[in-house]
């Protein structure tokens, strides 16, 4: 190596030293002047992290002891585990308060459940409530909602009581009105073309 390559070289790497020292220079500055925002954006981040896994937590607390609670009430109903169900966890004890209805016939459970905050409950008490009454127009008046559940049932049931009836137009008509896509079309099509003379 001759004389001048090795000065080249010390260059260079004088050169990228001070590169080196410079970036060093310019993040001290940065860090002494943005310090407390970084420290404050690092913290935010690990309390955002620490209250999710803490929320999650007790979420999976809840829903363990309200399983608990619904195999205690499926079991044996007591009138102490209705309470701590529908303090814990409502949505939960208004569908078991659905499904006792639904198992005991309670027409009158049902009736109370049309008042419920859950629309799913809700939306079922009311089709249960109609369709056991055998109520025309309940079924008709329930079938007319947009987003109801047994929408095409709740239609076909009130065909059927047309039909017991003798009223086989209308009947026709609320058959009609069951869309292709349902899974009861068939049977509707059916009774249309059998049932209905």
């Amino acid at each position: 190596m001759s004389l001048k390559e090795n000065i080249e070289m010390v260059k260079e790497e004088l050169n990228s030293e001070e590169k080196f020292f410079e970036s060093a220079v310019k993040a001290e500055r940065l860090w002494g002047k943005y310090k407390t925002v970084i420290i404050a954006g690092v913290a935010g981040i690990i309390a955002v992290v620490v209250i999710s896994a803490v929320n999650d937590a007790k979420k999976e607390s809840e829903a363990l002891e309200a399983s608990k609670i619904l195999a205690t009430l499926q079991a044996e109903p007591s009138d102490a585990a209705k309470a701590e169900l529908a303090a814990l966890n409502p949505k939960l004890f208004a569908a078991w308060q659905y499904s006792a209805a639904v198992a005991a016939n309670d027409i009158a459970a049902l009736e109370a459940l049309k008042a419920s905050d859950d629309a799913i409950i809700r939306d079922l008490a009311t089709y249960e409530v109609a369709a056991r009454q055998s109520n025309a127009t309940q079924l008709q008046h329930y079938a007319s909602s947009q987003k109801a559940i047994y929408k095409d049932l709740a239609t076909l049931e009130s065909a059927l009581l047309l039909i017991k009836n003798n009223q086989t137009d209308q009947a026709h008509q609320k058959l009609s009105l069951i869309s292709q896509d349902s899974a009861l079309y068939k049977i509707a099509k059916s009774l249309m073309h059998y049932g209905v003379k």
